[in-house]
């Protein structure tokens, strides 16, 4: 596991946790600004994944 992935959970995890805090308060913003975190540690944990994918198949 490389540093994009871990980021990349992180962020969507702290995107959820945003997202689930902004409709305990009614707040439609901190709903989207959620969503879009997520979106954004999905991206991040997908370049980490092609990232694994290059680099196992350079070391074979």
């Amino acid at each position: 596991m490389n540093k994009d992935q871990v980021k990349g959970i992180l962020k969507d995890n702290l995107g959820k946790a945003q997202e689930k805090a902004g409709d305990l308060v009614g707040s439609a913003e901190q709903q989207r600004k959620g969503l879009a975190k997520q979106v954004e540690g999905k991206a991040q944990k997908a370049v980490g994944d092609v990232k694994e994918v290059v680099k196992d198949a350079t070391h074979r």
